[in-house]
């Protein structure tokens, strides 16, 4: 695989574990159509800001989203660069990985 220097294996590996959790995953996809604060994000998944400050921050530190605060609230929104690198990256392995019959071992 070609290397590119805007990946490295800890923003690949923070970004794939940021996209393991169905409650992350849902907060990006209902941050797809618009920026949302906390508390909507909280209505519209059933759960509470403490459990969601855990994933959002999760999603925050892979760089999946981000946070601007405007008064008492914290709105967020999609990090839509981080998502190309994601796609970038495993671009990358359908480009310079052949896809060859493995060979038997000899042990």
């Amino acid at each position: 695989m070609a290397p590119n220097s805007t990946f490295t294996s800890e923003t690949i590996a923070a970004g794939f574990h940021a996209l393991s959790d169905p409650l992350r995953i849902q907060v990006l996809e209902l941050l797809r159509s618009q920026e949302l604060c906390v508390c909507d994000l909280c209505d519209h998944l059933g759960t509470t800001q403490s459990k969601l400050s855990f994933h959002l921050k999760t999603l925050k530190e892979a760089g999946l989203v981000r946070a601007r605060q405007e008064g008492r609230w914290i709105y967020y929104s999609l990090n839509l660069p981080q998502f190309v690198a994601l796609e970038q990256y495993l671009a990358e392995f359908r480009r310079f990985s052949p896809i060859l019959p493995t060979r038997p071992c000899e042990t």
